[in-house]
């Protein structure tokens, strides 16, 4: 694997390592402290405060004036209706749900990126992408938390937050090829910030903010620095350099590490169904990988 292809590769495999622990601390944080529009807004004005701040630190990089309101599009799609149509819909339906349809991404990615980028639909990507969803969903019902239940009305959030990420990583992947992840997120996050200030405005006047305890804060700061800062920082350098499938399909790690969690802490017990599981996630990740790009076949005709 090539030193550049690597470093897309870990950055990727980080981003849902925080990913897989974001969901139980942000189902905490909905049911004992905050709602979905102030868990929303906290993300988005957190994260656009700490990539202002970091901006500062780098060379200013000029965004063209064209570029602007195709940052703004890819905000709206990468940002608010991933982010909150994801907070919303777990705030209504279950964790393993949630992680469910999660699994439906690689899939929405692979088709949208036919559509996009005439990236074409092998049958080693096909074959891959549906090993690795097979894999995921049978870890998840067979772990001890899994049992299937919640609001088909939080499902269908957790539908469209797949989908938008899924046109945010392909439409606007030329955004990221031209600025630096600072400089692209500092705007996504800003207009993603004011956006969401119309929505979320009522929500966050009326917290007590007195009565959310210690603990309570730092779940929020990990879901704002962690999940949200750190993540969408390590994005843009899988983007530039893996293909969107392939980026999507290492979304299959986050029951890995949500079902290891749960065995560390007794919660869940280690059997045949999580290594078959294992199996299945990382071989469809290697066939995913090992599927030619539109480029390579391209170069071989």
């Amino acid at each position: 694997m090539k030193k550049k292809s690597f470093k897309g590769h870990i950055a990727i495999v980080v981003t849902n390592i925080i990913f897989g622990l974001n969901t139980p601390v942000s189902k905490n944080v909905l049911q004992e402290y905050l709602s979905p529009y102030s868990l929303t807004f906290f993300r988005m004005a957190g994260a656009c405060a700490i990539f202002w701040l970091a901006s500062f630190v780098l060379k200013q990089e000029k965004v063209k004036p064209k570029d602007l309101f195709f940052i703004f599009l890819a905000s709206m799609f990468g940002i608010f209706i991933n982010q909150f149509s994801f907070v919303h819909g777990l705030s209504i339906t279950s964790p393993t749900n949630a992680a469910l349809i999660v699994t439906v991404t690689p899939i929405l990615t692979m088709l949208v990126s036919f559509l996009f980028l005439k990236e074409p639909i092998t049958a080693k990507k096909a074959s891959g992408v549906f090993m690795g969803a097979l894999g995921a969903v049978l870890l998840i019902v067979t772990s001890r938390a899994g049992q299937i239940s919640g609001n088909i009305r939080g499902d269908i959030f957790c539908f469209f937050s797949s989908l938008s990420y899924a046109i945010y990583l392909t439409a606007f992947k030329w955004l990221v090829d031209r600025y630096h992840p600072i400089t692209l997120m500092k705007w996504m996050f800003l207009f993603a910030t004011i956006v969401s200030l119309s929505f979320c405005y009522d929500s966050v006047a009326q917290i007590n903010y007195s009565e959310i305890p210690t603990i309570g804060y730092f779940e929020i700061g990990y879901i704002v620095v962690m999940s949200t800062f750190i993540t969408y920082l390590l994005i843009p350098i899988g983007q530039k350099i893996l293909r969107p499938t392939v980026l999507t399909m290492y979304n299959y790690l986050q029951p890995i590490i949500t079902a290891g969690i749960a065995i560390f802490f007794g919660m869940d017990t280690f059997n045949y169904f999580k290594v078959l599981s294992a199996i299945l996630i990382f071989s469809g990740v290697y066939f995913t990988i090992k599927s030619k790009s539109r480029a390579q076949l391209e170069a071989e005709k």
